[in-house]
């Protein structure tokens, strides 16, 4: 009998601990090889340097393996505008990217919000596009879209590398690559210093929520749908440890936060099967213990109802004592039957989810709600 995906990741994690890191690359690489050998009975998305295949949840969706062109808008004429290449660079390396810019934005106009949107393992930005369909509800809000996009060379999955040591930090690795981007895009065109934001799926939540903490004088607020919290890995085994249980409390514990608590929107299935729901409770823990000083501030009201086919529970945490439309702290929408995807999406992406509350709405919504405070 083969041994399962299970077993040889706790071998993996037990001879890391031990040393034996040679073994621990074996193991986790036949484990990688079993697991992609079951593709045709369900895909999970990878977050390291091959796709880890696994069945999906009952009820949640299969990631698309078609090819997909997102150039085109998932809703033709909806997303008007261009949606322009380029190459950064940086002191840490060169990543590409794509920008929409929406046809209403003129560059000698009033600057406008920008978002930075993290794809997750082996999507393309334009993948991402389609998907979440930020475009269009960009277009909407005459609002720029940056989608960077992580490079093979770096991850063969094309993963942002959120677990490693050197690229969950201020001033180094991915984090300062993908923050000299953003600067960058600032310098070039007409946009809001004040309502820059950064959202991202599986590894670009990860990642989205790293730069978030380590970049609050750039970024005004963060989304993470279906990622992790900073801090929640330290090396490969204590990843795969968090994404199928959560961070446990000695590594949370064990990261130093250098930066501050921007505000936070969480979407997390409870289906999910690649990263545990309670990471996306950690996320949310983190930055409410950043906002809170013990004496009591903070008051949560939650709420169970369904949407476009979904039950959610959704949570809105606020300072004590004001208005019940003030904005918000943190959300944490939990969508009850939704697997590995992003909620609300549409088909013409991967890893997407037609059913319940649209994520990218929600999450457009949430970030206008939060500008930055000047300094």
């Amino acid at each position: 009998m083969k041994p399962t995906l299970g077993k040889l990741f706790d071998d993996a994690t037990r001879l890391t601990r031990g040393g034996k890191l040679a073994a621990a690359t074996a193991s986790i690489q036949r484990a990688l090889r079993s697991a992609a050998s079951r593709l045709d009975s369900g895909v999970g998305v990878a977050l390291f340097d091959a796709p880890l295949r696994g069945p999906q949840p009952a009820g949640s969706s299969t990631p698309a393996t078609r090819a997909v062109d997102p150039t085109v808008p998932s809703d033709p004429g909806a997303a008007a505008g261009s949606f322009e290449t380029g190459t950064y660079t940086g002191a840490s390396g060169t990543r590409s990217y794509r920008l929409f810019v929406p046809a209403s934005v003129d560059a000698t106009g009033p600057r406008r919000p920008l978002i930075v949107m993290l794809h997750g393992c082996t999507q393309s930005p334009e993948d991402f596009a389609a998907g979440t369909r930020m475009n269009e509800i960009a277009t909407e809000h005459r609002m720029l879209v940056l989608y960077p996009e992580q490079a093979a060379r770096s991850n063969s999955s094309k993963c942002w590398n959120w677990f490693m040591p050197g690229d969950q930090r201020r001033g180094a690795g991915e984090p300062e690559l993908l923050a000299g981007m953003t600067r960058h895009i600032l310098a070039a065109r007409p946009v809001d210093p004040l309502r820059v934001y950064v959202a991202g799926l599986s590894a670009g939540g990860a990642m989205a929520d790293i730069l978030g903490r380590e970049y609050p004088d750039l970024y005004a607020a963060v989304g993470v749908h279906s990622g992790l919290p900073q801090g929640a890995a330290r090396d490969i085994a204590s990843a795969f440890a968090a994404m199928r249980n959560g961070a446990s409390p000695a590594v949370s514990d064990a990261a130093v936060r250098t930066g501050g608590t921007p505000p936070a929107i969480v979407f997390h299935g409870d289906r999910d099967g690649t990263v545990h729901p309670a990471n996306g409770e950690q996320v949310i823990g983190a930055i409410l213990e950043g906002v809170d000083d013990g004496a009591g501030e903070l008051v949560a009201s939650r709420a169970t109802s369904a949407a476009a086919g979904r039950s959610v529970t959704h949570t809105v945490h606020r300072k004590r004592g004001v208005a019940p439309d003030a904005p918000s702290v943190a959300e944490h929408w939990l969508v009850h039957g939704t697997g590995h995807a992003w909620s609300g999406g549409h088909p013409s992406g991967s890893y997407t989810d037609a059913a319940g509350p649209d994520a990218s709405r929600e999450m457009v919504r949430f970030f206008l709600e939060h500008p930055r405070q000047p300094a």
